[in-house]
């Protein structure tokens, strides 16, 4: 692929901004040399401003999702598209949420460019566990875990009951909830039948995967390697 074109699929700016980026001398190599229009390249040798270009296509990025921001690139309010580079709104394929979080949870999230990666993580037939942290407004009543465990409760305007979901408590009003699927939410639905309300959501786990030293806010890329083994395996 040529540069110019690389380089505007990756979000640096159009064709004429990124071309006029290699002309002034912004991309090098890690050796320090520039690179031309029409010079041969590696992906990984480039800079730009003394920093590594983004991975090309393919790439899958963990962020810890702050409350308060939507996975909707629609939004008038804060977007979790705010918390990454301004350039990667632009990149071509586009960056994509893999599933959502509501603006009232946090917690881990993925985004990807890779259509066929998005779609092998939110397969129904993935059953990837995604397990997620929750306080509510009211003690639990002591029956809740079996309940969830039984695959037999129907949300409200649904005919399909749920598949079964482990519960773990952490104490009266603090439980752990593992779900291999992701109705709308569906966490705020279940506590609902049981006539309790959550007051905080947050997801710290899809299949091996965890946020592991990102505050909330923060994000990285995570290597196909890695997110075959903590996803796939």
């Amino acid at each position: 692929m040529k540069l110019v074109k690389l380089l505007a699929n990756l979000g640096y700016g159009s064709r004429k901004d990124v071309t006029r980026l290699i002309r002034n001398g912004w991309l090098t190599r890690r050796d320090g040399s520039t690179v031309g229009l029409d010079d041969a390249y590696t992906h990984e040798d480039l800079l730009v401003d003394d920093e590594p270009i983004d991975p090309a296509q393919g790439v899958l990025i963990l962020l810890n999702k702050p409350i308060g921001y939507t996975c909707s690139t629609k939004d008038p309010g804060r977007v979790v598209y705010d918390l990454l580079p301004e350039r990667f709104r632009y990149r071509n394929p586009v960056l994509s949420t893999v599933g959502r979080l509501d603006r009232d949870t946090s917690g881990l999230l993925m985004l990807t460019d890779d259509g066929q990666l998005l779609h092998r993580i939110i397969s129904p037939k993935a059953e990837l566990p995604k397990v997620y942290e929750v306080e509510l407004a009211e003690d639990l009543r002591g029956d809740e875990a079996a309940l969830f465990a039984a695959g037999t409760l129907l949300l409200e305007s649904e005919t399909t009951p749920l598949a079964p979901a482990v519960m773990e408590t952490i104490d009266a009003r603090h439980a752990r909830l593992t779900l291999i699927e992701g109705r709308y939410h569906q966490v705020r639905r279940m506590f609902a039948a049981t006539g309790n309300r959550v007051l905080s959501l947050h997801r710290s786990r899809t299949g091996n995967l965890d946020l592991s030293g990102l505050e909330p806010g923060q994000w990285r890329i995570v290597p196909r390697d890695e997110a075959e083994a903590k996803l796939f395996a």
